[in-house]
């Protein structure tokens, strides 16, 4: 982030960040809830909307080199086996909570307060991993190559007016809102105000705070807290407004697993590193070899996970009927 930022570019960026958490909410963007979809109803439908946020940062970000709106771009990791490990336990942390770190967000935002318990044990996590001495040597952040500029910029033009167009005649029959906060339209807006922070404060992800805060390294910690609070407002704003703000007090059970499930993300977004918010919309739209690499192996752990579950679960339920 931006070591100081002006009172207006303070507003915007967290304006942008809390219609981000609420797109997250009110779109239900989830890794876990988009491998379901796959497996249950072989529909990549949410995967394609997660996929098309990296789409708009990556176009954005074109856009903007081009028209002289330069930045330092995080540079890329080696991809090896730590990536891989890490995927698996991040990929495994989010099957064990029964969300990713953005289902998370959108969960809190319709009052499941277990999920509040995600932060923490990531928090916790790093924090634990830190005190040990097992925390990876990760590359600092660097100028890379950047994209390319000229093409991408004038396809992502294209793309965008393609999109803007077919959302307003591809209604049938919803209403305006449903059509907004469609998947595709939600992760649009997430990509965008995500995009729109990333100018204006330098690139972030809110698990890269938290692992921040827990190494002491974040320079202001007001602001990443500010940032956090302004995601979690913009969460509980979308599911209030959208009528599912329904307080579910968790059982010890469900706050033990939010906890663990947090603690494992983070334990591989250290070894990737990061978590697959800051895969799908920092490493994915930069063509970073390790997030391409680790977003696809998460995917496969919480598919192999859900598949493994649903084979232990089917004789534990025909010896139920006997």
């Amino acid at each position: 982030m931006e070591p100081s930022l002006t009172p207006f570019a303070l507003a915007t960026v967290l304006g942008a960040v809390a219609l981000m958490g609420f797109a997250i909410q009110r779109g239900g963007t989830c890794t876990v809830a988009a491998v379901e979809e796959i497996l249950r109803q072989r529909s990549t439908r949410r995967l394609r909307a997660m996929g098309e946020a990296a789409l708009w940062v990556a176009g954005g970000l074109a856009l903007a080199q081009a028209l002289g709106w330069t930045r330092a771009m995080p540079a890329p990791q080696p991809p090896g086996l730590h990536t891989v490990l890490g995927a698996v336990l991040l990929g495994l942390g989010a099957w064990i909570n029964g969300a990713c770190v953005f289902g998370a967000i959108a969960r809190l935002g319709s009052g499941q307060w277990a999920q509040a318990a995600v932060p923490a044990g990531f928090f916790l996590g790093c924090l634990g991993i830190q005190v040990l001495g097992a925390a990876p040597a990760v590359q600092p952040s660097a100028q890379s190559g950047g994209l390319p500029q000229a093409p991408l910029a004038a396809a992502f033009v294209l793309f965008a007016a393609w999109r803007l167009v077919r959302g307003l005649r591809g209604g049938g029959g919803r209403s305006l809102a449903a059509r907004v906060w469609a998947p595709h339209a939600a992760t649009a807006v997430i990509g965008l105000t995500f995009l729109l922070s990333w100018l204006m404060a330098g690139a972030w992800a809110y698990t890269d705070l938290l692992a921040a805060l827990a190494r002491r390294m974040a320079a202001q910690p007001a602001l990443p807290l500010a940032l956090l609070a302004a995601l979690l407002g913009g969460a509980l704003l979308g599911g209030w407004t959208a009528g599912r703000l329904r307080s579910e007090w968790p059982t010890p059970a469900q706050w033990a697993r939010s906890l663990v499930g947090g603690a494992l993300m983070a334990a591989g977004s250290l070894l990737i590193p990061g978590s697959n918010d800051a895969l799908v919309l920092v490493g994915l739209p930069l063509f970073h070899p390790h997030a391409w690499l680790a977003f696809t192996v998460m995917c496969l752990s919480i598919a192999a996970a859900m598949r493994l579950a649903a084979g232990l679960r089917a004789p534990a339920a025909r010896r139920g009927w006997q």
